[in-house]
């Protein structure tokens, strides 16, 4: 009778580990906001050996504390005139002589990829309204829907010579601050649409992408190329020539996750990198019981996802071979860069984790 006592408390121990532990798989499991495969991450081998020199850490700051995480950026070629949209809602450019200026705002902090218009203005994506039509006299929706439903994290986009406007919807099942359980899930939910303004239609052209993200079209508009983030991938749909309506991989096995992408003056491509997840956190992406897990707590995904650690760009030729590279390894001087836009000898990087968007001469380098 003496070790009942110890015995009761050992059972009640048990059973009280063991009500945790099924209350926890519950959790876990029943409540997770993902359905996830596995996903094979780049190896710290190919991440470290990606850049040269960090050369990117040479960047020259422009606008420094007036620009609010400029995430893309786009130039007007004819008038010289920089542009990116931050995150106070704020289209914001760059005369000739170096001044910033506050040109346009629109009521929004969700605004993403931009480019200019063939008529002139900008067009503009915002993640929560549509595609945006920009110009001297004030703003207007393009796109809000596309088959019947409003847009969801329109991303980047591109207008062609004919007017037809390509864009990209990285994932429609995950919002842009819930953008990493896309990562998480790695099931394809993306995809690239085209509007076309005489017919006034919206039509998918490509679906089930890996976070469709970056847009481009090739010098001869022949093609249009897409990234595909969490693929470490872009791939390229044909819309001329013996190959029209053909989809094919433009680049694969990046060092890390392409984002933006841009038509550089040679016909070559920029191609923005993030560094999706650090070397010693990518066993997460080998686990679906770790994915779980992580996409239930913020500190978590936090943990796992590195994009803020680090800068990279890549310049891919039109054989999908790449043929330069920059980067700031450590993020030293500046670190997610979003987007690469290369005018007159020079490259201006957008980035979500700075208050400046940095100006790389190209000339040496």
């Amino acid at each position: 009778m003496s070790n009942l006592p110890l015995y009761t408390t050992m059972a009640l121990t048990i059973s009280l580990i063991l009500v945790a532990l099924v209350a926890l798989t519950i959790q876990v499991f029943y409540f997770s906001p993902i359905d996830p495969v596995l996903l094979k991450i780049p190896s710290p081998l190919s991440s470290n050996s990606s850049t040269k020199n960090n050369q990117l850490q040479n960047v020259i700051k422009l606008g420094e504390g007036f620009l609010k995480q400029p995430e893309d950026v786009c130039v007007d070629h004819k008038e010289g005139i920089l542009y990116t949209a931050t995150r106070d809602g704020w289209i914001k450019r760059m005369v000739r002589n170096g001044k910033w200026e506050n040109w346009k705002h629109i009521d929004s902090s969700t605004l993403l990829g931009i480019t200019t218009s063939k008529d002139g203005g900008l067009i503009v994506c915002d993640t929560a309204l549509g595609l945006f039509k920009v110009t001297e006299d004030g703003f207007s929706v393009i796109v809000s829907h596309a088959n019947g439903s409003q847009l969801i994290f329109a991303d980047d986009v591109i207008e062609a010579s004919d007017g037809n406007i390509y864009f990209s919807i990285p994932t429609t099942k995950f919002g842009l601050h819930n953008w990493y359980l896309d990562v998480l899930e790695a099931r394809p939910h993306g995809q690239l649409l085209k509007y076309n303004p005489i017919s006034n239609e919206t039509v998918i052209v490509l679906d089930d992408l890996a976070f469709a993200n970056g847009v481009a079209l090739s010098k001869e508009e022949d093609y249009v190329v897409v990234c595909e983030t969490w693929k470490f991938r872009c791939v390229k749909h044909w819309l001329k020539g013996i190959n029209k309506g053909k989809t094919d991989i433009f680049i694969e096995n990046l060092p890390a996750g392409p984002d933006n992408i841009n038509l550089a003056p040679d016909g070559s491509f920029w191609i923005s990198l993030i560094k999706v997840t650090s070397e010693n956190m990518g066993f997460v992406h080998t686990s679906k019981v770790c994915k779980h897990f992580v996409a239930l707590f913020p500190r978590l995904v936090n943990m796992v996802n590195r994009v803020t650690k680090s800068a990279m760009v890549v310049k891919v030729d039109t054989e999908g071979n790449i043929i330069k590279k920059f980067g700031d390894n450590d993020g030293k001087i500046i670190s997610f860069v979003t987007s690469a836009v290369e005018f007159e000898d020079h490259l201006y990087l957008g980035s979500l984790n700075t208050d400046f968007v940095g100006k790389f001469p190209l000339q040496n380098a």
